[in-house]
């Protein structure tokens, strides 16, 4: 990274603090600039949002090259949030303690689809099958915006969408690439599985890591609908 380029971001963050500045590295022609970007967090100390008006501007200014983010008073090392939202994309994700000032690096990486950490919107349930569905069938399903706790607030999020992303509800015996829509601890379907084949199922519950568990008992009982891909998409 340029001298220049550094110190325009250490300048933002330094006007920001203590709360996370954000920003993005943009490229045109051989110049590389750091562009900030406003924080729409509503906890902007813990977190950030990248404006994505703020985003959208930069495309228009040249190649967008990376992510920029700060973390207030705490060192540079990636949260497990950080990496799985960088894993989530195609850009590398430069982060800056502040006021200490290191700087650290990540890239994105495929991350297993057994033992993942849980981050809400990124690497949870619904996550697991559209990677699933990426890696094993070469499909790419639509992704949905999903505030955390959406169950709690009688959003029936899978029940409204799952036709959506190119699913019917299945019939007959269980097939390898079913989804399992689940109610775990919830007025609503607030969980989603793949069915294996073999009596076992993937899943990723709140807060714990994804992993493979025998279908039967305990999430027979909890499944609402069973759903297989067919792929075709409303009008």
């Amino acid at each position: 990274m340029q001298k220049a380029v550094l110190e325009a971001i250490r300048a933002h963050v330094a006007a920001e603090y203590p709360r996370e500045a954000c920003g993005v590295l943009v490229r045109r022609g051989r110049r590389e600039r750091y562009r900030p970007c406003r924080n729409l967090a509503a906890t902007p100390e813990q977190e950030f949002i990248l404006a994505p008006e703020d985003y959208a501007a930069a495309e228009d200014e040249g190649v967008i090259t990376g992510i920029v983010h700060s973390h207030p008073n705490a060192t540079a090392r990636a949260s497990e949030a950080d990496q799985a939202y960088c894993n989530a994309g195609t850009l590398p994700w430069y982060i800056l303690s502040w006021p200490e000032g290191d700087l650290n690096v990540i890239t994105p990486r495929q991350v297993p689809l057994e033992g993942r950490p849980f981050v809400h919107g990124v690497q949870d349930c619904y996550a697991l099958v559209r990677d699933w569905y990426r890696q094993e069938r070469g499909i790419t399903l639509p992704d949905f915006p999903r505030a955390d706790g959406w169950w709690e607030r009688g959003e029936d999020l899978y029940l409204r969408q799952y036709r959506d992303a190119g699913f019917e509800p299945a019939h007959g015996d269980p097939q390898p690439g079913d989804v399992l829509l689940m109610q775990v601890m919830s007025a609503q379907v607030n969980h989603a599985a793949i069915f294996l084949g073999d009596g076992q199922m993937l899943h990723h519950l709140y807060g714990r890591p994804s992993c493979r568990t025998p279908y039967g008992g305990y999430w027979l009982e909890r499944t609402v609908l069973r759903v297989r891909y067919t792929g075709d998409l409303p009008a």
